[in-house]
């Protein structure tokens, strides 16, 4: 459900096994992963908690770093979607799914670093289908990777990072806003470790903490059984 890296203690290995996996697996792009490839190509400066030196001083690095920035943002496949954070309610899984290509596309283009460095930025906080350039990618960026919850006029209000419960009453999750348009499928996600496990016939939330000491979690999709390991 991406952030492969920077989520514990060996983000090397966890970087390393994934990739040897081949087409054994399909690993969405998290915020974490953006954030390595934008460390690594110095536009973004390391961050405090960061553990992402080794793999910057890794002699596959570059192999890994171009293998990550091949990752899909979004995968749909038997009724159910990937992406690591959420998608905005004005969005169909087949129009989520044109959307991330257009990123992805960006991503694996020969001037890739020319985006990366535009890429960061809360605006704009909504989505139009007249946006288009840096904008455009931006909000689809976002909204896949780093969404929690939207104000009650669909706009993401991105500095929210507590639990559902201490959002303000003018912001909902973004899987409850009315008349979302993706709730045919279900949207499998991680990225919010204070929502814990959350599951729905039309969300599988699936970060519980491990980074802080408590879960991993994983869902076999074929019966919707849960599989926990201690974290602590």
């Amino acid at each position: 459900m991406g952030d492969l890296v920077n989520r514990g203690p060996d983000s090397l290995a966890c970087l390393r096994y994934v990739k040897a996996l081949g087409d054994a697996a399909v690993a969405v792009l998290g915020n974490h992963d953006l954030h390595l490839i934008c460390v690594a190509e110095g536009v973004e400066k390391p961050r405090k908690r960061d553990t992402l030196e080794a793999i910057l001083e890794a002699p596959d690095r570059d192999e890994l770093l171009a293998w990550l920035r091949q990752r899909p943002l979004m995968h749909a496949e038997n009724g159910f979607a990937l992406v690591h954070a959420g998608l905005l309610p004005e969005w169909t899984v087949a129009r989520a799914a044109q959307l991330a290509r257009e990123v992805e596309s960006r991503l694996r283009a020969r001037d890739y670093r020319g985006f990366l460095e535009k890429m960061y930025g809360d605006e704009p906080d909504r989505w139009d289908e007249k946006l288009s350039g840096v904008d455009r990618l931006r909000v689809i960026v976002n909204a896949m990777t780093r969404l929690r919850v939207c104000t009650v006029d669909g706009r993401m209000a991105l500095e929210f990072k507590g639990e559902p419960g201490e959002t303000r009453d003018a912001m909902i999750p973004w899987f409850d806003m009315p008349r979302r348009k993706s709730a045919d499928h279900t949207i499998v996600v991680g990225h919010w470790s204070a929502l814990g496990l959350l599951e729905r016939s039309d969300i599988f939330a699936l970060d519980t903490g491990c980074v802080w000491g408590r879960s991993l979690s994983a869902v076999r999709l074929e019966d919707r059984k849960v599989f926990q390991a201690s974290c602590g």
